[in-house]
């Protein structure tokens, strides 16, 4: 089905938790950083997103934003992918990010985004 809600866990063992899918096939929940994360400052941190509707495609698209909770800096990550059910009925999750810092400055703009 590629219902986004439930848990999920990443391949470097960070989770995300997504509340049930709202009429407009928005949600919200947390992300929880994994080991290989490697800030111990990272903390439980809210996301939102959306998907496509399932009733008009199987394998949907979505995204979703983390804004994290960390002691010392300001971090947003967008998450862009797809849902994929394979032969198995098995659901996977493919996605890209980007991560973005606060920059001091207009001069320091160019190392700000990953």
């Amino acid at each position: 089905q590629c219902l986004l809600s439930g848990s999920w866990r990443s391949d470097t063992g960070c989770r995300m938790v997504v509340s049930t899918l709202d009429k407009d096939n928005r949600f919200s929940g947390f992300y929880l950083p994994g080991p290989a994360a490697g800030h111990v400052e990272l903390l439980t941190s809210p996301l939102e997103g959306s998907q496509q509707d399932t009733g008009l495609v199987p394998q949907p698209t979505f995204y979703f934003t983390v804004n994290w909770r960390l002691r010392e800096a300001a971090r947003t990550t967008v998450f862009l992918g797809q849902c994929y059910v394979d032969t198995n009925r098995e659901e996977t999750l493919h996605a890209l990010w980007l991560l973005r810092e606060v920059a001091d400055s207009p001069d320091e703009d160019w190392k700000a985004t990953r």
